[in-house]
């Protein structure tokens, strides 16, 4: 039990540890585009946190489907749907900051992502 938790939630922590990593380096380094407070409209900026997070969901599946014993798409789809609900609870919190193509382009990309990286671990290893 205690290594299902795990499965899911280790994910969890690493995604958003480096999803915030990365908005503090690119308010950084590109000031002009990215506000501190996450502010943005840019294009280019709003394209790469898009591509940043469908780069993290795919690595945060494939770790999910690394950490569990059996059952591994099982872990995966709730990792994507805790995954998910978190997203909506953040982009509703910043849902002023951004366009709205940006909100619903990174919501419909989290599951999917998700699926995709437990698939690529699967894939590599065989059914679990």
């Amino acid at each position: 039990m205690l290594r299902s938790i795990a499965a899911v939630v280790t994910p969890i922590v690493v995604w958003g540890g480096l999803w915030v990593t990365t908005g503090l380096i690119m308010s950084a380094a590109f000031p002009d585009r990215m506000a501190a407070d996450g502010t943005t409209v840019d294009a280019v900026a709003l394209v790469i946190l898009i591509v940043v997070s469908s780069a993290l969901s795919i690595f945060a599946g494939w770790l999910c489907a690394t950490l569990a014993r059996g059952a591994v798409m099982k872990h995966v789809v709730a990792l994507a749907v805790l995954q998910l609900a978190i997203g909506i609870g953040v982009q509703s919190g910043v849902w002023d900051l951004m366009p709205i193509w940006y909100h619903v382009t990174f919501l419909g990309l989290v599951v999917p992502m998700h699926l995709f990286g437990g698939r690529m671990k699967l894939m590599r290893s065989g059914p679990g």
